[in-house]
């Protein structure tokens, strides 16, 4: 790590060490191979994954034999067990030898990925291409939440459109002139929003993420565009990643945050 530069350039340069780490983990977001949702497999039977798999009510339904290779929680699976969504890939109840089958629920549909560490995403994965920090690119922000959260029907990565809630607009001043992208309020208190500017596709991935803190009593924020982030999707195909909501592209190029993927 850099000792030169600002604290708040440390910092930043700290955060990306540290993402890049994250990503670089056994069961980092470039390991998922498959995102495999219930309702499209009536059979119970998931491509290239032992087992019969279905729902059951507020719950999924595995049943195997021994013979399938499968645990759950450590043991060999041999008969049925019902199973909740898992909150990681390493939490996982499922695997099969190094792979990890968490379970995911969705706007009330059941799916189950495939997170495997020899993965080719995962052997290819050289980082992260990051534009420099630049202290312009930090900027005090004012939270103004909606009376009520509202639903925006967005595309997915994936080809769906699905819905994306919003809980309010986060405005921020860049070069006397005001900006305000939609943005959803997660359980801790942090903002998420998902944002495209004028350089998508061409200077950095077609779109990103921003996760600002939580905003103080008064609504102020401190935004830092130095830590846009690229969203699950920029580096495995299988992730169901909305896309901006109306608004939410900006009118200048982003030369800001993580960049694009790099390959080894």
């Amino acid at each position: 790590m850099s000792t030169t530069g600002t604290q708040a350039e440390r910092d930043w340069q700290t955060w990306h060490e540290r993402r890049t780490e994250e990503l670089s983990r056994p069961y980092g977001p470039a390991a998922l191979t498959a995102t495999h949702w219930l309702a499209d497999f009536p059979g119970g039977r998931l491509d290239g994954v032992p087992g019969h798999w279905s729902t059951d009510g507020e719950a999924v339904a595995l049943r195997a034999a021994a013979a399938d290779g499968l645990t759950v929680d450590g043991a060999p699976l041999d008969g049925t067990v019902r199973l909740g969504a898992d909150t990681a890939p390493e939490a996982a109840r499922v695997a099969h030898g190094a792979r990890r089958l968490p379970v995911l629920r969705r706007e009330g549909q059941w799916a189950v990925r495939v997170f495997d560490p020899g993965s080719e995403a995962r052997r290819t994965f050289g980082g992260i291409d990051v534009f420099p920090y630049d202290e312009r690119w930090v900027r005090p922000g004012l939270f103004r939440p909606y009376a009520a959260g509202r639903t925006v029907q967005v595309p997915n990565a994936d080809g769906q459109r699905r819905g994306l809630g919003l809980a309010g607009e986060l405005a921020f001043t860049l070069d006397g002139d005001e900006h305000t992208l939609q943005a959803a309020v997660e359980a801790d208190g942090s903002l998420w929003a998902v944002l495209a500017d004028a350089g998508s596709g061409t200077e950095s991935y077609r779109f990103r993420f921003l996760r600002p803190p939580a905003p103080a009593p008064d609504g102020t924020v401190r935004v830092d565009l130095n830590r846009t982030l690229l969203p699950p999707c920029a580096f495995a195909d299988h992730f169901v990643c909305p896309f901006p909501p109306p608004g939410n592209t900006l009118p200048f190029v982003l030369r800001a945050g993580e960049r694009n993927r790099l390959a080894r």
